[in-house]
């Protein structure tokens, strides 16, 4: 099996929306339908092959497919979503590695957004805009004026933000997006407009461990040269129209469609991809090829 569709997890956290079913045809009767995690080997919410299995059952039962260059990692390295934010999401940051792991008993998180659409004026918080010292920032976040000190970004389609851990962030309404990650579901929360969850309390911040972990600075500048982001756990490209590449011994490829309609050959087998589609190509698969009109982003370790 060279291609194989995924079929995702769903959340619906109080800011989504209802795009990921509209636009991008994510099939869930979630209401709001925010994220959808189109490539997940994590418990919170796997991703499921057409049979029903879990991708994480799959991998363990074919050893080898994810390639010599995930045999570093004890877990599946990678967590991809699609995100609706139809209204803002929570100030937040992801600790460390070692700060996650001695914490949570899980990963830290280091990720990366790509914008797939946003609506005019639309903008995101990525670090501060300048540096403040633990003081300031506590005292903030007590008085609610941390917004007046973060680095507010206008956002465009097809903008990139590479967030290492210990950055403070946050996607604000209006704007959907393809974020790839490290497997972790660790967040901090430091700031949430006042919110209350589902049960009609207010939803937990996280304050001591967010001071723990933030690094108050403004973001700094990453260049990944041709790709879009690139990191030890990731590396990601977007593609446009027609391409063709190969799935070597050292890592899987995965494929999201981020627009249009083509067709995915690989191994012999062709099959028609959309809007909206994931796709796991085993390490070793070797030669493929993507034809059509569509966009995708390809991720690979």
């Amino acid at each position: 099996m060279a291609i194989i569709k995924l079929t995702p997890s769903c959340k619906d956290y109080l800011w989504g929306g209802s795009r990921l079913r509209t636009d991008f045809g994510i099939k869930s009767d979630l209401d709001p339908l925010a994220e959808a995690w189109v490539l997940s080997c994590h418990p919170d919410g796997p991703s499921y092959l057409p049979d029903g299995t879990t991708l994480a059952a799959y991998l363990a039962a074919h050893p080898g497919c994810l390639g010599t260059d995930c045999d570093k990692f004890e877990q599946f390295p990678i967590l991809t979503k699609f995100i609706d934010a139809k209204n803002n999401l929570s100030i937040q940051v992801h600790p460390s590695n070692d700060y996650a792991l001695k914490n949570e008993h899980q990963y830290g998180k280091t990720e990366m957004w790509y914008v797939l659409d946003c609506e005019p004026g639309a903008y995101l918080y990525y670090g501060f805009d300048h540096e403040i010292s633990k003081a300031e920032f506590e005292e903030r976040i007590k008085n609610n004026t941390l917004t007046q000190v973060l680095n507010a970004v206008p956002v465009h389609k097809g903008d990139c933000f590479f967030i290492p851990s210990g950055t403070l962030h946050a996607i604000c309404k209006g704007i959907v997006i393809a974020e790839v990650q490290q497997n972790s579901n660790v967040t901090y929360r430091v700031y949430d407009y006042g919110r209350v969850g589902a049960d009609g309390k207010p939803r937990a911040l996280h304050v001591a461990k967010a001071l723990d972990v933030t690094l108050r600075t403004p973001p700094v500048k990453h260049d990944f040269g041709e790709h879009l982001a690139q990191c030890e756990y990731f590396t990601v490209d977007a593609r446009k129209g027609a391409f063709a590449d190969a799935v070597d011994e050292k890592s899987f490829v995965s494929l999201l469609i981020t627009e249009g309609e083509g067709t995915l050959t690989c191994g012999g087998e062709a099959v028609s991809v959309k809007k909206g589609d994931s796709y796991f190509l085993p390490a070793n698969s070797g030669s493929y090829t993507v034809q059509g009109s569509c966009q995708t982003l390809v991720t690979r370790v």
